[in-house]
């Protein structure tokens, strides 16, 4: 183990948690000392797992662990209320996407953790994925010319109905919201801040009382277009989820493969081995510990996350009226992260 550890607690035992105690279980630098959950034998068997004491709520592992950081893993509409809590207390908070339902209440949690002087921020995995961050180093070398063109897919078919994700009471929308914030913080980090956006529904095959398949286009700040489909309800059987397209080139970040080709060659150069869910949490968990121990700059910052909230209130309303909306901006854009 290195010299000092962040010692951890886990807020939701669902099915993100696990994902989590397995990152902790590689980490040098994190070590996870509780979990809690309403639900206290979920909490107690993921516990039990992960070799760390469990809990019925965040107050009671927070009277009763010395923690330095918090990852919280629960639905949405809870996250303000547990965050500003937690980062009342001292904690530094790391909060899986989204950050938020609404602009306000994630000004609210920016607000409370500057108060106190600790870390907050958004979690969102595909960030800390190597080959997202090799991508955008190529991308950024000029090797693939002027950026034209973004497109990103996260096309699944999983059943919703049973499913909080599916409760806007809870989950704040749809797929739109669910894996949406993935793909406009993805597309901030290639192409910097958005000017606008539009979204498209598709037809409702799972009935659900909220949008199962959606069409997202935005336009960057610099005149990049991107174009985003989103699914629970279809699979659109792609090895990649993410696409660049320059005027020199283009790059394919895949699940199993990632490559770029430049257009004066015939063949594609291979920088990748896919996606590693793992691998992503630990290099998110590492981030976190390390920007507590002023080691090194946070990649996603509390602004990104706050732009994630920005860009999805932005697309629910051009879902609403059906035409283009500008995304309003309440933080400096010289404040945002785009490292």
């Amino acid at each position: 183990m290195s010299e000092k550890t962040i010692k951890f607690g886990l807020v939701g035992a669902g099915g993100i948690a696990q994902a989590y105690v397995q990152a902790f279980g590689q980490s040098e630098v994190a070590e996870l000392a509780a979990i809690a959950d309403v639900r206290a034998e979920a909490a107690s068997a993921m516990a039990e797992t992960a070799g760390c004491r469990s809990f019925r709520s965040h107050q009671e592992m927070i009277a009763n662990t010395e923690l330095d950081a918090v990852v919280v893993c629960t639905p949405p509409s809870t996250h303000p209320d547990i965050c500003i809590d937690l980062v009342q207390q001292g904690k530094h908070v790391l909060c899986e996407k989204p950050f938020s339902i609404t602009i306000q209440s994630a000004l609210d949690m920016k607000a409370a953790a500057q108060e106190m002087g600790v870390l907050l921020t958004m979690a969102s995995k595909f960030r800390y994925a190597e080959d997202v961050i090799r991508a955008k180093s190529i991308v950024e070398s000029g090797i693939l010319g002027e950026i034209v063109l973004f497109e990103n897919a996260f096309t699944s078919r999983v059943d919703m109905s049973d499913r909080w994700n599916a409760d806007p009471a809870i989950s704040g929308g749809g797929v739109l919201i669910d894996n949406g914030t993935h793909s406009v913080d993805i597309m901030r980090y290639f192409l910097g801040p958005l000017s606008e956006i539009h979204v498209v529904e598709g037809k409702r095959t799972q009935h659900l009382a909220v949008e199962d398949t959606v069409r997202i286009f935005a336009q960057s700040k610099t005149g990049v277009m991107g174009n985003v489909d989103l699914s629970w309800s279809i699979n659109k059987e792609l090895d990649y989820y993410l696409r660049i397209y320059g005027s020199e080139g283009t790059i394919s970040v895949g699940w199993k493969e990632s490559k770029y080709r430049q257009s004066s060659s015939q063949g594609w150069v291979v920088f990748g081995r896919g996606y590693n869910k793992v691998q992503s949490f630990r290099s998110q968990i590492e981030n976190f510990s390390k920007a507590i121990l002023k080691q090194e700059p946070l990649l996603i910052a509390v602004e990104d996350a706050i732009a994630s909230v920005e860009a999805i209130e932005a697309a629910y309303r051009s879902l609403d009226r059906d035409h283009w909306t500008p995304i309003s901006s309440f933080m400096a854009e010289s404040a945002m992260a785009f490292a």
